[in-house]
């Protein structure tokens, strides 16, 4: 494809963002690796990007390096077959390798721990750097390791699980990419220090699956602490999800820009989940999923909120206890329903499913989701004294 042609619109599941100066799609490590070296030796822009599903970027030109892995090949480790002893089975997933491919086919073979986060859009790579997490799962649980270039020490690095600093959608590898919370380093950003080549996980290899959510288990039918096959609980995730408008359009797989990224197999399965959706339900995929993360506040700051405010138990930056509460119940609470848009004709509204997702109802600009995301952001604070800070990676554009 003409990487004059190609703009940040067609690469992104909310379908925004501007033309691109010059975007590669490296198919060997040898290629991704000399393509980040060159850019960063010439002090061009780098954006290296997965599935487009977690980043805002602005409508003027980007004037760099877009990158997108094309590396998208799984292989057993240790542990696939009965013989080799053991419940556990160790994989390898290439970073450019689309997260539901991977979660689809580990639950085929019956195997467990990353079925909870069925559906996520994105990459195997994004999906460690953001720490992903729904239903009782984090991808934390189940890495092992991961492969990186450190492109400031200029070698491939493999970071142990324990090492990459994993917290609430976050991880050292996002950490990197900032000097301080939301305040970007620009010698690394929009791309972290550590390029993710591959992730080692560890899943299980027999037995049942364990419903640890109490959305997830109400869908079951089921007992929080229930077990179940792996297979019924990314169906009823998916379910969930698609109820709520928070799994990605997979139409825009057929377009020229997307095609060949994902598995054929997994593709022909979420088109058919959401055949006979109407424009307007489809409309509500076109975002770049949860936009704002909970809020993690001190214990004394928590306990300002009101009474019927969510609060869940959390750890702090620092390690000490807080109290997390849902950016979607202050959104919410502080005046925005479902579908608000700043004007009757604005492109650009909260879903009309999910209050946490901001969408592009068709035409919206980068511009337009950021002045949606300003309004709310404004509104939460001035409501609740409470800051919502943006889960997307967010480049060139003025949100909170």
């Amino acid at each position: 494809m003409s990487s004059m042609t190609t703009t940040f619109a067609d690469l992104t599941t909310i379908g925004v963002g501007g033309p691109i100066s010059s975007f590669i799609e490296p198919a060997d490590d040898d290629e991704l690796i000399d393509s980040i070296r060159r850019a960063d030796g010439g002090r061009i822009p780098l954006a290296v990007i997965g599935g487009g599903s977690n980043i805002l970027v602005a409508d003027e030109p980007f004037d760099g390096v877009v990158l997108r892995d094309a590396r998208r090949g799984v292989s057993i480790v240790d542990g696939g077959s009965t013989g080799s002893g053991g419940n556990r089975v160790r994989i390898k997933a290439q970073a450019g390798c689309v997260w539901d491919d991977l979660v689809d086919a580990t639950v085929s073979r019956g195997w467990h721990g990353i079925e909870g986060l069925s559906g996520i859009p994105g990459t195997v790579g994004a999906s460690v750097v953001q720490n992903i997490g729904a239903y009782g799962q984090e991808v934390a649980t189940s890495v092992r390791s991961v492969r990186v270039w450190d492109r400031a020490a200029l070698v491939v690095r493999d970071i142990e699980a324990s090492r990459m600093g994993f917290g609430y959608r976050t991880s050292m590898l996002k950490h990197s990419m900032y000097q301080a919370p939301g305040v970007p380093d620009r010698r690394f950003f929009p791309t972290p220090r550590f390029v993710v080549l591959a992730v080692e996980f560890e899943l299980f290899r027999t037995g049942y699956a364990t419903v640890g959510y109490g959305q997830l288990a109400k869908a079951l039918g089921v007992e929080v602490g229930a077990e179940m096959e792996p297979a019924r609980v990314r169906t009823a995730v998916l379910s969930i999800r698609g109820a709520k408008g928070m799994l990605e359009d997979a139409r825009r797989y057929n377009l020229a820009a997307m095609r060949g990224m994902r598995a054929q197999s997994g593709l022909a399965a979420a088109l058919s989940h959401q055949k006979g959706l109407d424009e307007e339900s489809l409309a509500d995929r076109h975002s770049c999923g949860s936009f704002f993360v909970n809020p993690v506040l001190p214990l004394r700051r928590g306990a300002t909120l009101p009474p019927e405010a969510p609060r869940f138990e959390a750890v702090l930056p620092d390690g000490s206890p807080g109290v997390k509460t849902s950016a979607a119940w202050l959104i919410e609470h502080s005046g925005f329903a479902r579908g608000f848009r700043v004007t009757p004709q604005a492109r650009a509204s909260l879903s009309t499913r999910h209050t946490l997702a901001l969408t592009n109802r068709g035409g919206a600009t980068a511009e337009d989701v950021a002045v949606l995301a300003r309004t709310v952001a404004a509104g939460v604070l001035s409501t609740f004294k409470v800051d919502l800070m943006p889960e997307p990676v967010i480049v060139g554009v003025d949100v909170p």
